[in-house]
């Protein structure tokens, strides 16, 4: 099952059969003070220099979020979208919790995009899948509702059944459709990490499914967090993960990822992984 996103001149597959996909997690003011308080003045040249940092550090797609508070959303992501696509090709995730931010993205974006992100509530599903269909873009959901965020795998999987339906429903091809198998710190629980690796299986083997998770979260609130994402992405790569939200800035993470696709039998003859090697050798 291929999930195929593009911007006007370049086209990203996601499978399990082919090269993971990283999306980079940097276009986004949360925890940054100083991009937040030039977003609020409208000035958008950190974007410039998040833009360069992340097609350097071998991103395949960038999400984009500008949730600030005190400013105007939609406005400020369509705007915020627009300078991305004159800056690179890859395709662009749409990230707004916020439903008119959402369609003012993609509005303005030139491409199919993917949708970061819905839930299992009714009422989410109510106001983006139409959404979806209308700009014919992909969707990344999240098994969680308004009741709870489970723990367990199987209780995820319940919701990931009717986020299943519900978009078979709308007339929404599943091709379209990637599911967060929800990456929790392993700070707060050692068990977490065990949980995402079995939702991660079970997703894969039930729908075969695509999907996609914030890989940063795992590492929250401990030290070296580098050593933990690039420890944890071959695992969750190997249980059948496609892509991840997560830093393209870090290259222990990223050789993590990239050496995972040739070991896994999805960079054939190590095409990328030598094309990548001689590239960085270059550069240095």
């Amino acid at each position: 099952m291929h999930t195929v996103l593009s911007s006007p001149t370049k086209t990203v597959t996601i499978g399990h059969d082919v090269p993971f996909v990283i999306i980079g997690e940097r276009l986004n003011p949360t925890g940054r003070k100083l991009f937040q308080e030039k977003l609020r003045a409208n000035d958008l040249s950190t974007i410039n220099i998040d833009v360069a940092d992340q097609v350097a550090g071998g991103c395949d797609m960038l999400d984009v979020n500008m949730g600030v508070p005190l400013t105007d959303e939609p406005a400020l992501l369509a705007n915020a979208i627009k300078l991305v696509q004159s800056l690179t090709d890859l395709p662009i995730c749409i990230d707004s919790s916020v439903i008119e931010a959402l369609e003012a993205g993609l509005a303005v974006y030139e491409g199919k995009a993917l949708v970061n992100s819905m839930t299992g509530e009714d009422e989410r599903m109510d106001l983006i899948l139409p959404l979806v269909k209308k700009y014919d873009a992909a969707i990344l959901a999240l098994p969680n509702d308004e009741i709870e965020i489970p723990m367990l795998a199987k209780d995820r999987m319940v919701i990931v059944e009717k986020i299943v339906r519900r978009v078979e429903k709308e007339g929404i091809s599943l091709e379209n459709l990637l599911i967060d198998p929800l990456a929790m710190p392993v700070g707060a629980d050692p068990e977490n990490a065990k949980h995402t690796l079995e939702t991660i299986y079970l997703i894969k083997e039930k729908y075969g499914l695509n999907m996609s998770l914030g890989a940063s979260n795992v590492s929250f609130g401990l030290p070296n967090r580098h050593a933990l994402n690039g420890a944890f992405m071959p695992m969750a790569m190997a249980m059948g993960l496609t892509s991840a939200i997560m830093d393209g800035r870090t290259p222990e993470v990223v050789q993590a990822v990239r050496a995972s696709d040739l070991v896994l039998g999805l960079d054939q003859w190590g095409a990328n992984w030598i094309s990548n090697f001689r590239a960085n050798k270059e550069a240095q």
